[in-house]
């Protein structure tokens, strides 16, 4: 696939494609590794951490393990303080969502700079579904649309955080639609669709891979895509472009380093990623789970994150925020 940025509100960004250098590595982890997950247990960004976690014992890829650390509250903003603050960053790395670039820009208190955070890895980008639950009868946006604005106001959704990727999507929706929802914040992804399942909440902006297992046992339908084409796993799910609204909206599946990293740890943790993201059980993982591949090196991630502010910047805008 082409690298593109995946927002589609800003341009993409000039991409520096230089690669990093094939020197032997200086550093190896004499600890367990913190591998912080920018969100609660059972969400996304957690199922991802975990089978990352599985290929590299399975492969004996480390010489000290990864050990996941959920760290989700304050919509990210927990585990952006404690990278910030981590005693040892040459054993502490981050699995993250697109908090990372909106967090900081709507809590700009906790005075996080993200481009002193070290690149690793991009290891992909997932895109946002609309669900809703089977017994609701809705079987289309069209149907959706109507049924949320009879609500008055009245209809409850879900999702991770608040002012976080889900509640970005919902708002999104919001404006474009005229639509008033009510918006119940989760810790973690999982906690969302299990509550959709168990028709808690009537409405998700889950990723396919948090919303899978409700999906094949027929409990959730997915009615529109936030992808730029739709979806091998979906192929009868319409996005919202075809819908006439120029608007695509993808969590990033990448891996950060703590600022202050050394650059060996940083060549060590960037080579062991690769290593990663080339293995058949990610590539299998990222067709299973509907994520799209988007592998990205150190300097092209920092390009990214520059580009993914700015867009942030300019759908917060739109919003009127």
């Amino acid at each position: 696939m082409k690298k593109r940025m995946f927002l589609g509100l800003a341009g993409a960004a000039a991409m520096v494609l230089s690669s990093i250098g094939g020197s032997a590595q200086a550093f190896e982890p004499t600890k367990p590794i913190d591998f912080v997950i920018m969100a609660g247990a059972g969400g996304g960004a957690d199922q991802i951490a975990r089978f990352i976690q599985s290929v590299a014992e399975k492969k004996d890829l480390t010489s000290r393990p990864l050990v996941p650390n959920n760290k989700g509250g304050g919509s990210g903003a927990e585990a952006l303080i404690a990278l910030k603050g981590a005693s040892d960053p040459d054993h502490t790395i981050l699995v993250t969502l697109n908090s990372f670039f909106a967090t900081p820009l709507r809590q700009k208190a906790l005075d996080i700079d993200i481009q002193t955070f070290t690149p690793v890895a991009m290891m992909g980008v997932d895109p946002f579904v609309l669900w809703v639950h089977k017994d609701s009868g809705i079987t289309t946006f069209e149907q959706w649309l109507e049924t949320v604005k009879a609500a008055n106001g009245e209809y409850v959704m879900g999702g991770t955080g608040k002012g976080q990727e889900d509640s970005t999507v919902i708002a999104w929706m919001e404006g474009a639609y005229d639509l008033k929802i009510k918006y119940i914040p989760y810790d973690g992804g999982g906690a969302v669709a299990k509550d959709l399942a168990g028709q808690q909440i009537m409405a998700s902006v889950n990723n396919p891979a948090e919303a899978k297992g409700f999906f094949e046992s027929g409990d959730v339908v997915p009615l529109i895509a936030f992808s730029d084409e739709r979806m091998e796993a979906y192929p009868d799910v319409r996005t919202v472009k075809e819908l006439g609204n120029d608007f695509s909206y993808y969590n990033q599946r990448a891996v950060v380093g703590a600022p202050g990293m050394s650059d060996e740890a940083a060549a060590y943790y960037q080579e062991l990623f690769k290593t990663i993201y080339d293995t058949a059980e990610w590539q299998e993982y990222m067709a299973s789970e509907s994520l799209s591949p988007l592998w990205l090196n150190a300097e092209e991630q920092t390009a990214y994150w520059a580009t993914q502010v700015q867009n942030h910047k300019d759908l917060f805008a739109a919003m009127g925020e």
